[in-house]
């Protein structure tokens, strides 16, 4: 884990919280001084019935957060693969309840979406690529959401992380793209964990007045509607919702060349927790296992040394402490 208590520039970025405007809001920009992430990222809203046709010299994947479209693929690669696909609909009404829709396409590729509802947006992440590959829509029900966190740390880190696309299924791909919705009073990318490929979290919250605090490093950042998150290599970054507001956030990590993301790892002194028996204090009122005022419930029986061990480990809850390979928060 990087030890500095500060980067060149502030990592988070708050000048759209007012909302994006149509057309495109660029965020961060490939190479940029003092706050290089790798990638381009920015969001492009569409209104009902206006078109966009576009190429780009970079590989770019297109995240629906809201919205209608039609969306059209046309063209083939700089390698001369893949051909027109037909005109397809997309289509999403919430970040917390429905997987995404994302549109990945090489350098060159020609992209065609059309609006069809009053608003569409679209979250744009893009970085340079010398390689071609064929042009690919992720459909939502290709992307399985993981529960993370289940019997961990008295159910105070649980989260749905949805991962898009990583090496493994695009293996050209300068990119990982995925989502976390983090629930109302609860911590992702819990235990904390860092990687060498810097990364970016763009946020949403269930209600326009939701806030959450962001790590990053030894630095806690509060987060607020959209808002966007730089996070340098190795730098520690998790997470927290405040209680009554749900946490969205769109996560894009940038392959460095020799070194492309394929897991992180968790900081060793918290790394315990990945363990669904370890042993974590808890009032004897029972008050955090019943959900009601002290002495409405029976008392949890004392584990070790007085504490009440952590309760409902979930068959899949246990990771080993150290490196985890697959992506994600």
């Amino acid at each position: 884990m990087a030890d500095e208590t500060r980067t060149a520039a502030e990592p988070l970025l708050t000048a759209h919280r007012s909302g994006f405007p149509p057309g495109y809001t660029a965020i961060t920009r490939e190479g940029e001084p003092g706050r290089d992430v790798g990638l381009d990222f920015g969001i492009h809203v569409l209104q009902r019935g206006e078109s966009l046709d576009t190429t780009s010299p970079k590989e770019s994947a297109w995240v629906l957060l809201d919205g209608l479209a039609t969306v059209l693929i046309g063209g083939r690669d700089r390698a001369g693969r893949g051909a027109t696909q037909g005109e397809v609909a997309v289509e999403r009404r919430s970040l917390f309840d429905a997987a995404p829709t994302t549109v990945h396409l090489a350098p060159g590729a020609r992209l065609r979406l059309r609006a069809q509802s009053q608003r569409v947006e679209w979250a744009v992440a893009a970085a340079s690529n010398d390689l071609s590959f064929p042009a690919q829509i992720f459909w939502p029900a290709e992307v399985e959401p993981e529960y993370r966190g289940l019997g961990l740390a008295q159910g105070t880190c649980v989260r749905n992380v949805r991962l898009v696309f990583d090496r493994r299924s695009r293996p050209e791909s300068n990119l990982v793209v995925g989502e976390v919705v983090n629930y109302p009073g609860r911590w992702s990318s819990y235990p904390p964990h860092h990687h060498a490929q810097p990364e970016i979290y763009h946020y949403r919250f269930s209600a326009p007045q939701g806030y959450g605090h962001g790590e990053v490093g030894e630095r806690v950042y509060k987060l607020r509607q959209y808002d966007t998150l730089c996070i340098p290599a190795l730098h520690d970054h998790a997470q927290v919702a405040a209680p009554g507001y749900a946490m969205y956030y769109l996560w894009v990590v940038r392959h460095l060349e020799a070194n492309p993301y394929t897991g992180f790892e968790y900081t060793p002194e918290h790394a315990w927790m990945l363990d669904p028996g370890a042993v974590i204090w808890a009032p004897r009122d029972g008050l955090l296992a019943s959900g009601a005022a002290p002495g409405a419930g029976a008392a949890p029986a004392p584990g070790a040394d007085g504490a009440t061990p952590a309760s409902g480990a979930a068959p899949t809850a246990g990771t080993p402490p150290g490196p985890r390979s697959e992506a994600g928060a």
